[in-house]
């Protein structure tokens, strides 16, 4: 009996280890597309200030996708990634898509950070700008 429990506690630590491996591999993955969720939001905000909407759009879109895939819906990236999103189609003109982002990454910022902080600020004046557009 006492080979027995070696061995089964031998194969218990290798799945333990298995496991411990695999969860350090999926960070260091998750790392690294968090990493390129900031690269390409980055990229995103310089094509916005271009004026290069089109190419812009999909680079947003694929960080958002990253980010609410590894961080979850309700992180403040992904707020900050549905604003960055926002303001593309905003800045296209295209209020009706922009709008629904803006609110829900507002209502992101205010769960996580609180209704003082000033990107709950910032993403209140930009409704209040979409808004304005859409009256012109």
């Amino acid at each position: 009996m006492q080979h027995r429990w070696g061995w089964h506690r031998g194969v218990m630590l290798l799945a333990l280890c298995g496991a411990l491996w695999g969860a350090s591999v999926s960070v260091s993955a998750q790392s690294e597309d968090l990493e390129e969720a900031k690269r390409l939001n980055e990229r995103a905000m310089e094509l916005l200030e271009a004026g290069q909407y089109d190419e812009a759009v999909p680079l947003a879109e694929r960080a958002l996708a990253i980010r609410e895939k590894a961080l979850g819906s309700e992180h403040p990236d992904v707020a900050a990634s549905l604003n960055n999103l926002a303001s593309l189609y905003d800045a296209k003109g295209d209020y009706a898509r922009a709008e629904p982002l803006y609110q829900r990454s507002l209502a992101i910022f205010e769960k996580a950070l609180g209704t003082e902080h000033p990107e709950v600020a910032t993403l209140l004046d930009n409704l209040q700008r979409l808004a304005l557009e859409r009256i012109d």
